[in-house]
């Protein structure tokens, strides 16, 4: 039976792999766009909408359990209302 790590360890994870590998090659060209990234092998992908980066990710990562998914230059993943949180510069 496979298992998960529990939602704020994969958070922690993929946040690391984001601000450590991923930050400096994606914030400049795809601002507000979606990285889905597999904490297990640090792979990630990248596209304008949300379930193309994951199918992305998942055609390289079939196995992948553990994902954690973030929006480039945003707190969070989505908004509602207002204006988007954008990270703190």
């Amino acid at each position: 039976m496979v298992t998960r790590r529990p939602a704020e360890e994969t958070a922690r994870l993929g946040d690391e792999i984001y601000d450590r590998d991923i930050r400096a090659q994606v914030e400049a060209n795809h601002h507000g766009e979606y990285v889905a990234i597999d904490v297990d092998t640090g792979c990630w992908a990248v596209a304008d909408e949300l379930r193309a980066a994951a199918k992305r990710l998942r055609s390289e990562q079939p196995d992948a359990i553990d994902v954690w998914l973030l929006r480039v230059g945003h707190r969070a993943l989505h908004h509602f209302g207002g204006r988007p949180l954008r990270r703190a510069e």
